[in-house]
């Protein structure tokens, strides 16, 4: 206790010759705590470039760890503020848990915000939520292309592919090439392979979780709509959703080693 009030006392700089002389792991932890706005501040300032797949407590968590890194590999004889050198740690982490966790192209999520404003505007306006019809007029797009837009985001989301895809054991995110040179590698993917991927694994479920899929996603019915079909309980369709799509990410798992 007296050691930790003392310091408190002491400038950063003091801190950082103490812990390299010591290695205390009371210095440290004092010395993270000082710089735990600056991962806070960070993560906030950045936090469009994540939302769609991590929260902010989520980064800042990981944010905390760099810094414990970064005390370690800090010298401070090389003439450079400590908070220069984390934020740089600090930004280049985030950039890496995007690159590691987002096998969604920048395209789709430009498309599902357009869709998310979308649904937001009418529904200020007009008290609830459109219909697919009326949110294809409101974005003056082909009630086909909307529909199909619809249901990519619904099963995308569902399944967390940026998630289930993610090769643990390589520490690296796949990426399949197109012959096109004026289509991005990550355009192609969400076009081609992850379209026969979630086709391919929705074909090996059960016929009856297929039907949930389909009447949820595709037609867009309501889980007790769903229930009234297959005449069971409401319970019982949220089940087999849970099941469904469980069992889908273990496929998309399986299927990419």
């Amino acid at each position: 206790m007296e050691l930790r009030e003392t310091l408190k006392d002491k400038t950063d700089e003091e801190l950082f010759i103490l812990y390299q002389k010591e290695k205390n792991h009371e210095i440290k932890q004092e010395l993270t705590l000082r710089y735990v706005y600056l991962v806070k501040s960070i993560a906030i300032e950045m936090s469009k470039t994540y939302s769609h797949f991590m929260q902010v407590e989520d980064v800042v968590n990981e944010g905390v760890i760099a810094i414990m890194k970064g005390i370690d590999r800090f010298d401070p004889e090389k003439g450079i503020k400590f908070s220069t050198f984390i934020s740089r740690r600090i930004r280049g982490m985030i950039f890496d848990l995007v690159r590691e966790k987002d096998m969604m192209p920048r395209t789709y999520h430009n498309r599902k915000k357009s869709l998310d404003d979308a649904v937001q505007a009418f529904q200020k306006k007009h008290g609830r939520l459109p219909t697919d019809e009326e949110l294809a007029e409101y974005m003056q797009m082909n009630l086909k292309r909307c529909k199909t837009l619809l249901q990519q985001v619904r099963l995308y989301e569902a399944v967390s592919l940026d998630e289930s895809m993610y090769d643990d054991k390589e520490n690296q995110v796949l990426q399949i090439a197109s012959d096109d040179p004026g289509v991005q590698p990550e355009e192609s993917y969400i076009r081609n392979e992850v379209t026969r991927i979630l086709e391919e694994a929705i074909d090996k479920l059960r016929d009856n979780l297929k039907v949930v899929i389909s009447l949820y996603y595709v037609e867009g019915l309501a889980m007790h709509e769903i229930a009234q079909v297959l005449q069971v309980s409401d319970s019982r369709v949220s089940q087999m959703h849970k099941t469904a799509i469980n069992t889908l990410r273990s496929l998309i798992k399986e299927q990419l080693g």
